[in-house]
Protein backbone atom coordinates (compact mmCIF):
# COMPACT_ATOMS: atom_id res chain seq x y z
CA UNK A 1 0.00 0.00 0.00
CA UNK A 2 1.39 3.41 -1.02
CA UNK A 3 1.88 5.78 1.92
CA UNK A 4 1.84 9.53 1.61
CA UNK A 5 5.25 11.21 1.69
CA UNK A 6 5.46 14.99 1.89
CA UNK A 7 8.23 16.84 0.06
CA UNK A 8 9.41 20.44 0.32
CA UNK A 9 10.11 21.71 -3.20
CA UNK A 10 12.41 24.57 -4.17
CA UNK A 11 10.93 28.05 -4.31
CA UNK A 12 9.97 28.98 -7.84
CA UNK A 13 11.12 32.60 -7.72
CA UNK A 14 14.90 31.94 -7.98
CA UNK A 15 14.27 29.48 -10.80
CA UNK A 16 12.05 32.03 -12.57
CA UNK A 17 14.88 34.58 -12.30
CA UNK A 18 17.26 31.95 -13.67
CA UNK A 19 14.91 31.40 -16.59
CA UNK A 20 15.00 35.14 -17.40
CA UNK A 21 18.81 35.09 -17.34
CA UNK A 22 18.87 32.04 -19.60
CA UNK A 23 16.62 33.80 -22.09
CA UNK A 24 19.05 36.74 -22.17
CA UNK A 25 22.01 34.37 -22.45
CA UNK A 26 20.40 32.54 -25.37
CA UNK A 27 19.80 35.80 -27.19
CA UNK A 28 23.49 36.75 -26.78
CA UNK A 29 24.57 33.29 -28.00
CA UNK A 30 22.55 33.59 -31.18
CA UNK A 31 23.60 37.21 -31.67
CA UNK A 32 27.28 36.32 -31.08
CA UNK A 33 27.32 33.58 -33.67
CA UNK A 34 27.21 30.63 -31.26
CA UNK A 35 23.91 28.95 -32.19
CA UNK A 36 24.85 25.66 -30.57
CA UNK A 37 25.28 27.41 -27.24
CA UNK A 38 21.92 29.14 -27.71
CA UNK A 39 20.21 25.81 -28.45
CA UNK A 40 21.68 24.24 -25.33
CA UNK A 41 20.65 27.22 -23.24
CA UNK A 42 17.10 27.12 -24.56
CA UNK A 43 16.88 23.36 -24.02
CA UNK A 44 17.84 23.90 -20.38
CA UNK A 45 15.39 26.80 -20.27
CA UNK A 46 12.55 24.47 -21.26
CA UNK A 47 13.44 22.16 -18.37
CA UNK A 48 13.52 25.07 -15.93
CA UNK A 49 10.15 26.38 -17.07
CA UNK A 50 8.70 22.84 -17.13
CA UNK A 51 9.50 22.48 -13.42
CA UNK A 52 7.66 25.65 -12.35
CA UNK A 53 4.29 25.06 -10.73
CA UNK A 54 1.70 26.96 -8.71
CA UNK A 55 -0.22 25.28 -5.88
CA UNK A 56 -3.38 26.99 -4.68
CA UNK A 57 -4.57 26.97 -1.04
CA UNK A 58 -6.23 23.68 -0.01
CA UNK A 59 -4.73 21.95 -3.01
CA UNK A 60 -1.98 19.34 -3.38
CA UNK A 61 0.03 17.82 -6.19
CA UNK A 62 1.15 14.21 -6.36
CA UNK A 63 4.55 13.73 -8.05
CA UNK A 64 5.26 10.60 -10.12
CA UNK A 65 8.66 10.04 -11.75
CA UNK A 66 8.68 7.36 -14.48
CA UNK A 67 5.91 5.40 -12.77
CA UNK A 68 7.30 5.79 -9.24
CA UNK A 69 5.58 7.85 -6.57
CA UNK A 70 8.10 10.42 -5.28
CA UNK A 71 5.99 12.45 -2.88
CA UNK A 72 3.19 14.96 -2.41
CA UNK A 73 3.29 18.74 -2.01
CA UNK A 74 0.55 20.23 0.19
CA UNK A 75 2.07 23.68 0.72
CA UNK A 76 0.53 26.50 -1.30
CA UNK A 77 2.75 28.83 -3.29
CA UNK A 78 5.08 29.07 -6.29
CA UNK A 79 7.55 26.15 -6.51
CA UNK A 80 9.97 24.34 -8.78
CA UNK A 81 9.91 20.54 -8.93
CA UNK A 82 11.69 17.94 -10.99
CA UNK A 83 10.66 18.73 -14.59
CA UNK A 84 10.51 15.04 -15.51
CA UNK A 85 7.81 14.26 -12.92
CA UNK A 86 4.15 14.12 -13.82
CA UNK A 87 1.93 16.16 -11.51
CA UNK A 88 -1.60 15.20 -10.44
CA UNK A 89 -3.63 17.84 -8.68
CA UNK A 90 -5.98 16.89 -5.83
CA UNK A 91 -8.30 19.25 -3.98
CA UNK A 92 -8.07 19.17 -0.18
CA UNK A 93 -11.25 21.21 0.30
CA UNK A 94 -14.20 19.85 2.26
CA UNK A 95 -16.95 18.57 -0.02
CA UNK A 96 -20.63 17.79 0.42
CA UNK A 97 -22.29 14.61 -0.77
CA UNK A 98 -26.07 14.92 -0.74
CA UNK A 99 -27.09 11.29 -1.05
CA UNK A 100 -30.22 10.34 -2.91
CA UNK A 101 -33.18 8.84 -1.08
CA UNK A 102 -32.81 5.06 -0.82
CA UNK A 103 -35.60 2.55 -0.28
CA UNK A 104 -34.35 -0.15 2.10
CA UNK A 105 -35.68 -2.50 4.78
CA UNK A 106 -34.96 -1.71 8.40
CA UNK A 107 -33.91 -4.33 10.97
CA UNK A 108 -37.49 -5.53 11.43
CA UNK A 109 -38.15 -5.66 7.69
CA UNK A 110 -40.26 -2.53 7.27
CA UNK A 111 -39.56 -0.66 4.01
CA UNK A 112 -38.24 2.83 4.75
CA UNK A 113 -36.84 5.74 2.75
CA UNK A 114 -33.53 7.12 4.00
CA UNK A 115 -30.92 9.59 2.77
CA UNK A 116 -27.78 11.13 4.26
CA UNK A 117 -25.62 14.23 3.85
CA UNK A 118 -21.88 13.63 4.16
CA UNK A 119 -19.05 16.15 4.49
CA UNK A 120 -15.68 14.68 3.49
CA UNK A 121 -12.20 15.64 2.31
CA UNK A 122 -9.03 13.99 1.05
CA UNK A 123 -6.58 13.35 3.87
CA UNK A 124 -4.01 11.03 2.24
CA UNK A 125 -3.25 12.10 -1.33
CA UNK A 126 -1.23 8.98 -2.16
CA UNK A 127 -4.07 6.61 -1.22
CA UNK A 128 -6.64 8.75 -3.03
CA UNK A 129 -4.54 8.68 -6.19
CA UNK A 130 -3.23 5.12 -6.27
CA UNK A 131 -5.48 2.89 -4.10
CA UNK A 132 -8.75 3.47 -5.99
CA UNK A 133 -9.64 4.22 -9.59
CA UNK A 134 -11.80 7.28 -8.91
CA UNK A 135 -12.03 8.43 -5.30
CA UNK A 136 -15.08 10.62 -6.00
CA UNK A 137 -17.04 7.65 -7.33
CA UNK A 138 -15.65 5.49 -4.51
CA UNK A 139 -17.02 7.90 -1.90
CA UNK A 140 -20.44 7.93 -3.55
CA UNK A 141 -20.77 4.13 -3.77
CA UNK A 142 -19.40 3.40 -0.30
CA UNK A 143 -21.61 6.08 1.25
CA UNK A 144 -24.71 4.47 -0.24
CA UNK A 145 -23.56 1.06 1.01
CA UNK A 146 -22.99 2.45 4.53
CA UNK A 147 -26.47 4.02 4.66
CA UNK A 148 -28.07 0.77 3.50
CA UNK A 149 -26.16 -1.22 6.13
CA UNK A 150 -27.07 1.22 8.89
CA UNK A 151 -30.78 1.00 8.03
CA UNK A 152 -30.54 -2.80 8.09
CA UNK A 153 -29.09 -3.02 11.62
CA UNK A 154 -31.38 -0.46 13.30
CA UNK A 155 -35.18 -0.56 13.50
CA UNK A 156 -37.14 2.49 12.38
CA UNK A 157 -38.71 2.76 15.84
CA UNK A 158 -39.30 0.57 18.88
CA UNK A 159 -42.97 -0.24 18.26
CA UNK A 160 -42.21 -3.88 17.50
CA UNK A 161 -38.81 -4.06 19.20
CA UNK A 162 -39.25 -2.30 22.51
CA UNK A 163 -35.81 -3.32 23.79
CA UNK A 164 -34.00 -1.62 20.90
CA UNK A 165 -31.55 0.90 22.33
CA UNK A 166 -30.91 2.70 19.02
CA UNK A 167 -33.65 3.45 16.49
CA UNK A 168 -33.45 5.42 13.27
CA UNK A 169 -36.22 7.78 14.37
CA UNK A 170 -35.42 8.18 18.05
CA UNK A 171 -31.63 7.86 18.29
CA UNK A 172 -30.60 10.62 15.90
CA UNK A 173 -27.26 11.50 17.48
CA UNK A 174 -26.24 7.87 18.00
CA UNK A 175 -27.30 6.95 14.47
CA UNK A 176 -25.26 9.81 13.01
CA UNK A 177 -22.28 8.72 15.11
CA UNK A 178 -22.57 5.12 13.87
CA UNK A 179 -22.87 6.32 10.26
CA UNK A 180 -19.81 8.56 10.56
CA UNK A 181 -17.76 5.78 12.13
CA UNK A 182 -18.71 3.25 9.45
CA UNK A 183 -17.98 5.73 6.65
CA UNK A 184 -14.53 6.46 8.06
CA UNK A 185 -13.81 2.73 8.16
CA UNK A 186 -15.03 2.22 4.60
CA UNK A 187 -13.27 5.25 3.11
CA UNK A 188 -9.96 4.93 4.97
CA UNK A 189 -8.38 2.77 2.19
CA UNK A 190 -8.93 5.68 -0.21
CA UNK A 191 -7.38 8.26 2.14
CA UNK A 192 -10.74 9.96 2.73
CA UNK A 193 -11.73 11.50 6.05
CA UNK A 194 -15.42 12.00 6.92
CA UNK A 195 -15.90 15.28 8.79
CA UNK A 196 -19.63 14.90 9.40
CA UNK A 197 -22.40 12.52 8.41
CA UNK A 198 -26.10 13.06 9.15
CA UNK A 199 -29.39 11.50 8.15
CA UNK A 200 -31.20 14.10 6.02
CA UNK A 201 -34.38 12.18 5.15
CA UNK A 202 -36.17 9.38 6.99
CA UNK A 203 -39.71 8.12 6.42
CA UNK A 204 -41.70 4.97 5.94
CA UNK A 205 -42.11 3.86 2.33
CA UNK A 206 -45.33 5.00 0.66
CA UNK A 207 -46.94 1.55 0.65
CA UNK A 208 -46.97 1.36 4.46
CA UNK A 209 -46.86 5.05 5.40
CA UNK A 210 -50.64 5.30 5.92
CA UNK A 211 -50.84 2.18 8.08
CA UNK A 212 -47.86 3.24 10.18
CA UNK A 213 -49.34 6.71 10.66
CA UNK A 214 -52.55 5.21 11.99
CA UNK A 215 -50.48 2.97 14.22
CA UNK A 216 -48.57 5.92 15.63
CA UNK A 217 -51.82 7.78 16.24
CA UNK A 218 -53.29 4.76 18.04
CA UNK A 219 -50.17 4.45 20.17
CA UNK A 220 -50.36 8.13 21.06
CA UNK A 221 -54.04 7.81 22.02
CA UNK A 222 -53.34 4.76 24.20
CA UNK A 223 -50.46 6.55 25.89
CA UNK A 224 -52.62 9.64 26.54
CA UNK A 225 -55.46 7.49 27.90
CA UNK A 226 -53.05 5.71 30.21
CA UNK A 227 -51.93 9.01 31.69
CA UNK A 228 -55.54 10.19 32.05
CA UNK A 229 -56.53 7.01 33.87
CA UNK A 230 -53.52 7.18 36.19
CA UNK A 231 -54.35 10.80 37.01
CA UNK A 232 -58.04 10.05 37.52
CA UNK A 233 -57.32 7.15 39.89
CA UNK A 234 -55.03 9.42 41.90
CA UNK A 235 -57.71 12.10 42.12
CA UNK A 236 -60.40 9.59 43.20
CA UNK A 237 -58.09 8.15 45.83
CA UNK A 238 -57.32 11.63 47.13
CA UNK A 239 -61.04 12.55 47.22
CA UNK A 240 -61.98 9.46 49.25
CA UNK A 241 -59.07 10.03 51.62
CA UNK A 242 -60.06 13.66 52.21
CA UNK A 243 -63.72 12.78 52.81
CA UNK A 244 -62.72 10.12 55.32
CA UNK A 245 -60.11 12.31 56.99
CA UNK A 246 -62.42 15.29 57.51
CA UNK A 247 -65.41 13.09 58.33
CA UNK A 248 -67.61 15.03 55.94
CA UNK A 249 -69.68 11.99 55.08
CA UNK A 250 -69.56 8.32 55.93
CA UNK A 251 -69.76 6.07 52.86
CA UNK A 252 -70.21 2.34 52.82
CA UNK A 253 -68.41 0.17 50.27
CA UNK A 254 -71.32 0.24 47.83
CA UNK A 255 -71.50 4.06 47.89
CA UNK A 256 -67.74 4.30 47.55
CA UNK A 257 -67.90 2.07 44.48
CA UNK A 258 -70.65 4.23 42.98
CA UNK A 259 -68.68 7.38 43.71
CA UNK A 260 -65.54 5.93 42.17
CA UNK A 261 -67.49 4.89 39.08
CA UNK A 262 -69.03 8.34 38.67
CA UNK A 263 -65.74 10.17 39.17
CA UNK A 264 -63.93 7.95 36.69
CA UNK A 265 -66.64 8.52 34.10
CA UNK A 266 -66.35 12.27 34.56
CA UNK A 267 -62.54 12.38 34.59
CA UNK A 268 -61.85 9.84 31.88
CA UNK A 269 -64.62 10.69 29.43
CA UNK A 270 -63.66 12.32 26.13
CA UNK A 271 -66.84 14.43 26.09
CA UNK A 272 -68.33 16.94 28.47
CA UNK A 273 -70.48 15.42 31.22
CA UNK A 274 -73.97 16.73 32.04
CA UNK A 275 -74.32 16.53 35.84
CA UNK A 276 -77.53 15.29 37.48
CA UNK A 277 -78.30 16.97 40.80
CA UNK A 278 -79.69 14.65 43.48
CA UNK A 279 -82.26 16.62 45.51
CA UNK A 280 -83.27 13.68 47.66
CA UNK A 281 -81.36 11.73 50.28
CA UNK A 282 -78.10 9.96 49.75
CA UNK A 283 -79.88 6.65 49.08
CA UNK A 284 -82.66 7.99 46.87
Amino acid sequence: MTKESLVNPISGFPMAALAVLMIIAGIFCFAGGVPIGGIIVYFLLVLVIRGLTIINPNEAIVLVLFGTYTGSVKSSGFFWVNPFTSRHRISLRARNLNGQSLKVNDKIGNPVEIAAVIVWQVEDTAKAMFQVDDYNKYVSIQSEAAVRHLAGVCPYDNFEEEKAEVTLRGGTEKVNELLEQELNDRLAPAGIKVIEARISHLAYAQEIAGAMLRRQQATAIVSARRQIVEGAVGMVEMALAKLSEREIVQLDEERKAAMVSNLLVVLCGDKEVNPIVNTGTLHH
